[in-house]
């Protein structure tokens, strides 16, 4: 086998404390955060005098993470544009499958979130939606249907 599992994602942020907020809304856990910086992380990201905050958050199950990292020194750079839209080029979005897709939409309106598109049903499947949280991050939401089949 040539991988065990994927461990982690990583998010570089402006602010933090508004997206650790948004992804605990959204149900993950915060497992903790902590100042990075020495040679070590200077040598594994190839950036030199690496000074930032990180976050780690987990889902429910324990298999899904994610890392938040603001950077102090050097400063954060834009690579595009900040609300760039569903079809440009990198990793557009995290996907996350949800109980109650209309109350999970609604709770993270409170942390500023806004659709993309629109709350669509795909066949008797699956109801999904794209939402743009905090710092322009995109997250998919998808409730699985109950079929006729399912008790």
């Amino acid at each position: 086998m040539t991988i065990q599992r994927m461990d982690n994602v990583l998010i570089v942020v402006d602010d933090l404390d508004a997206v650790i907020s948004f992804f605990v809304e959204l149900g993950m856990e915060l497992e903790g955060k902590a100042p990075i910086e020495g040679r070590w992380v200077e040598r594994v990201i190839g950036i030199d005098d690496v000074r930032q905050d990180i976050a780690m958050l987990r889902t429910p199950d324990g298999h899904g993470r994610i890392e938040l990292a603001m950077f102090h020194t050097p400063k954060a750079i834009s690579a595009e544009p900040k609300d760039a839209p569903a079809n440009t080029l990198g990793i557009r979005r995290i996907m996350f499958a949800v109980d109650d897709i209309d109350d999970v939409v609604a709770r993270l309106r409170t942390h500023g979130a806004e659709l993309v598109g629109e709350l669509a049903q795909y066949e008797d499947s699956y109801r999904l939606c794209y939402v743009r949280g905090p710092e322009g991050i995109i997250v998919g939401l998808a409730e699985q249907l109950r079929s006729a089949s399912q008790p």
